[in-house]
């Protein structure tokens, strides 16, 4: 079927549409705009990861070879296997997840209660609290950190455990729980007041509207909170080595991976202690071991954004949040 163009005396309007659009057709200069932003906007992202994993597959000849920026000219897992031992990934994994996942679930479950009961009850002091919590999310996080090590050091807490992340997280002072409680205050403000006030009538009491009506109805900011707590507890590096301490011996209390990775050449040294003596080892920490040990510590994000992607977005716009 031939593409037959438009008489001679419509065809201006006609390109015209074509490269400008419509109000139900993008035009190709709009297209091009669009995609051009998409793709500039999704390289600046992307460069510095990709960057990493090229690196951290090099060799020692490659690192010291100019024209080797981006393929190596061999690919090696060696600089994953070292820093691997380094950091004692899978443990310190375990450990990283446990602190993330319980200190998580606890502030997600305590955020939604006190942002369920801001949005649906009217008490005295209402504002006040309104106005102390906004306060308190606008004050950085580290100028607390001072006093609340040392009322946990005071109570005898402060013992690499996971008491301090869970006390806080439990109190509604976990890592960022007041933008949490907004956005469940926000969301609760949406939900229909009747359907609650329906279920009151047919004898459902206070807490039993909310895990019933109230939570089902929340999942989306559920979700939400749930992504955003957890990578904040995952990434969280200044608060953690406050409350694990600085010196913190990984094989017996906890610790993470960013605590880890953040005393990464100190832990290469230990482990290869013999080698890194030497400047002609070739197990002298280089870039691309470095590179390897960042790329391992940020594997499990991309993982879980990769999986989870789909359902983040959707909770995202069912929550109405564009902030964050």
């Amino acid at each position: 079927m031939r593409f037959k163009l438009p008489p001679k005396g419509a065809r201006k309007d006609y390109y015209k549409k074509v490269m400008m659009g419509s109000n139900d057709r993008r035009g190709v200069i709009m297209s091009v705009v669009v995609y051009t932003l998409l793709i500039t906007i999704a390289f600046i992202y992307l460069y510095p990861v990709l960057y990493m994993f090229s690196r951290s597959l090099m060799g020692k000849n490659d690192l010291l070879d100019v024209a080797a920026k981006w393929i190596p000219s061999s690919v090696t897992l060696n600089n994953y296997a070292s820093a691997i031992a380094t950091m004692d990934y899978w443990n310190s994994l375990l450990k990283n997840l446990a602190i993330a996942l319980t200190s998580t679930l606890c502030q997600v479950f305590v955020c939604s209660l006190v942002g369920y009961g801001f949005a649906r009850y009217n008490f005295p002091g209402k504002m006040l609290w309104m106005v102390i919590l906004i306060l308190s999310f606008l004050l950085p996080a580290q100028t607390i950190a001072v006093p609340n090590f040392l009322l946990f050091n005071s109570m005898n807490i402060v013992d690499g455990t996971l008491k301090p992340f869970l006390i806080t997280a439990i109190l509604g002072q976990g890592f960022k729980s007041c933008l949490c409680i907004l956005i469940f205050y926000n969301f609760h403000r949406q939900v229909p007041q009747s359907l609650i006030e329906a279920a009151e009538i047919d004898g459902a009491g206070h807490i039993k509207a909310y895990f019933q009506i109230a939570v089902p109805l929340s999942a989306a900011a559920i979700v939400v909170v749930t992504l955003f707590s957890f990578v904040w507890y995952w990434n969280e590096v200044d608060l953690v080595r406050t409350y694990l301490g600085s010196t913190n011996d990984r094989n017996v209390g906890l610790t993470t991976l960013m605590l880890e990775l953040n005393k990464f050449e100190d832990s290469y040294n230990a482990v290869y202690a013999t080698h890194a003596q030497s400047t002609t080892s070739t197990n002298r920490l280089n870039d691309a071991i470095k590179m390897a040990g960042t790329m391992l510590s940020i594997a499990p994000m991309l993982l879980m954004y990769f999986f989870l992607q789909k359902q983040f977005v959707e909770s995202v716009d069912k929550a109405g949040i564009t902030g964050e």
